[in-house]
């Protein structure tokens, strides 16, 4: 698999992995398909039919597996995207919730059941870091929120 990091997201599809990995790496820039695995006559896939996949999305390595339909992925498990900007925010709220569902707080699934979190860095650093009063109304404000308005939250903050 030419995976060469300590612990690295594996995720479990039944049999749209190549689907979902290039629609992944599409989204993301320094993205790309480190290598691809095929079923060979052992199976348990149809022989020839990509059985894992090694990707890396904004320079972080992911593998991918065709397993069946034993696992679904459940909200339990999201990805964090720290994005820098608003159109950023926008960007990837847009490519990757479509066919997709919205959820509270920059939380959405992706048309394949992956949970992502589309958010910044700065808005945990305004909940965890400002006075209570200013951590109140910046999660108050995220709270309402299904895409996440930067500029809202920040005005929120500053009170």
């Amino acid at each position: 698999m030419q995976i060469r990091q300590k612990i690295t997201p594996f995720l479990w599809f039944d049999g749209n992995a190549e689907e979902a990995v290039d629609f992944y790496v599409a989204a993301f820039p320094d993205s790309r398909i480190l290598k691809v695995g095929r079923y060979g006559k052992a199976g348990p896939g149809p022989e020839g039919s990509v059985m894992t996949i090694a990707f890396e999305l904004a320079g972080q390595t992911f593998g991918a597996i065709n397993g069946g339909p034993h696992f679904k992925f459940t909200g339990a498990v999201s990805l964090f995207v720290d994005c820098e900007t608003q159109a950023e925010i926008d960007r990837l709220w847009t490519t990757l919730g479509e066919g997709g569902e919205g959820h509270d707080c920059g939380w959405l699934t992706d048309r394949f059941g992956l949970t992502w979190q589309i958010n910044s860095w700065q808005v945990p650093e305004m909940i965890v870091s400002g006075t209570p009063a200013q951590s109140e109304r910046a999660m108050r404000a995220m709270m309402g929120m299904t895409k996440i308005d930067l500029a809202a939250i920040r005005r929120a903050y500053a009170g």
